[in-house]
């Protein structure tokens, strides 16, 4: 019978700033811990501090070093990594010994080293040599956020295109932190002066960018191609926090089984289906990657395809969990990176979700801080029946109606005004039919054009 490998431990490191209060720093822990158990960790311990920043070297004072390394059994000195010079009898002795003391393991030593946690999760953005001074004195590998998110995209794209975007934003950000090898740094490659492996690893992941630059272009300019064709169709896009409840939203409008999880970026790849029951003109509803305190710089810029969607909707739903306590501030995160693509322009209504956790004093709280907000469950059918009535109540403000001649040599075409205008009456006369249709603008003028054509 196969054992199941343990599951890797882990203890947070966070450090508290004059400008960050004591509840948003408790929340922003508290995510790290469940973006560390998306990574399929535990969370043993926890590590504090009040500090003027973030920039010193091990992060850490010297005594919150200590006591992080002795949870993880380190040192607590960042000591160095070049190996101390000894002489011949020295090693001669030290290898003696050593055969002796692996003739007689201890047990105890051994189970302890066993439940100490082989990982550090660092709450910020870390520098390569904090990394290093961190690893050295504590034994045991340092992850900061950024590596974290950057991992789990890298676990959870499944689309081609998502995972050509996450492997570019991985590289960037291994790129910088790649390391000699403590058994070599200098070792030529080639003949000649060559390159250290260092060097050689380096070119390695800059060709590999631009390899993939040009296999994202190529599977961007089919996506355009195919976002193209939807211009002028009726579309909603679900933007917001990650585990605000997007995905369980989106399967009840559209009766699609998208994967609900609860997790971070259980779904990182943009989903779109028809609003149900459908409508004429249909009207598609997209599903976000979901947005997170720290983006990394290069997952928002990579993340084009899913990002755009939010560009070109009509409608964009911000959907929030009202039972989260720093809602507001998750709430300012998705707009500012919505602001960065130049997506702040496009008309927008704010969605309270999670409803069926919030108490009645909450409610009343909610409404007179958002009186404009929908508040709602998407596990409540009424509720969700309320917001399609109020999908569809913002598209028929801006729809005109109009009358179309079709004539009996262009039949053909019935088909693409019954999918993209509704249609009131049908009417015929000598040269063909007489529609009166109601639609958007820009969809009677594209039928238009395909009459003339």
């Amino acid at each position: 019978m196969e054992t199941k490998p343990p599951i890797p431990r882990a203890v947070l490191v966070g450090i508290q700033t004059p400008d960050v209060d004591d509840v948003a720093h408790d929340a922003s822990l508290e995510e790290l811990g469940r973006l560390v158990k998306t990574l399929g960790y535990e969370v043993v311990g926890r590590v504090s501090q009040r500090r003027e920043g973030t920039g010193a070297a091990s992060l850490l004072g010297s005594g919150k070093l200590a006591e992080l390394a002795a949870l993880t059994g380190g040192t607590g000195v960042v000591g160095s990594m070049a190996p101390t010079p000894k002489s011949k009898a020295r090693q001669r002795f030290e290898g003696a010994a050593g055969t002796a003391d692996a003739a007689e393991p201890d047990a105890e030593a051994d189970a302890e080293s066993a439940r100490r946690p082989e990982f550090v999760i660092v709450d910020h953005e870390l520098s390569p040599s904090q990394i290093r001074n961190l690893e050295r004195a504590t034994g045991a590998e340092v992850l900061d956020r950024t590596g974290v998110i950057v991992e789990i995209f890298h676990r959870h794209a499944n689309t081609r295109e998502a995972k050509l975007q996450v492997e570019m934003a991985r590289l960037k950000y291994v790129a910088p932190r790649l390391r000699e090898s403590t058994g070599g740094g200098g070792r030529q490659q080639g003949p000649g002066a060559g390159e250290t492996t260092l060097d050689l690893d380096r070119r390695k992941i800059r060709d590999r960018l631009a390899e993939l630059k040009d296999q994202l272009e190529a599977v961007q300019r089919d996506s355009d191609h195919r976002r193209s064709a939807r211009r002028d169709q009726l579309r909603v896009a679900l933007v917001g926090y990650t585990n605000a409840g997007k995905s369980s939203l989106m399967r009840a409008l559209t009766g699609s089984q998208v994967l609900v999880e609860d997790k971070l970026f259980a779904t990182l790849d943009t989903t779109v289906r028809i609003l149900q029951p459908e409508t004429r003109p249909r009207v598609l509803v997209s599903d976000t990657v979901g947005f997170i305190k720290q983006l990394p710089h290069d997952l928002v810029a990579s993340f084009r395809s899913t990002l755009t969607e939010a560009l070109e909707a009509s409608l964009l739903l911000f959907v929030v969990d009202a039972s989260d306590p720093t809602y507001e501030a998750q709430l300012e995160v998705s707009r500012s990176v919505l602001r960065e693509i130049g997506a702040d322009v496009v008309p927008s209504r704010l969605v309270l979700n999670k409803l069926d956790r919030v108490d009645a004093a909450g409610r009343a709280a909610l409404i007179e801080k958002h009186p404009d907000a929908i508040l709602l469950s998407a596990h409540a059918p009424g509720d969700v029946s309320a917001l399609r009535d109020t999908i569809i109540a913002f598209f028929e403000a801006a729809m005109v109606e109009d009358v179309l001649a079709l004539p009996y040599a262009k039949q053909g075409l019935i088909g693409e005004v019954y999918e993209s205008l509704r249609v009131l009456s049908e009417d015929y006369d000598e040269k063909g039919r007489v529609l009166k249709v109601r639609g958007l603008p820009g969809a009677i003028a594209r039928v238009r054009r395909s009459l003339a054509g």
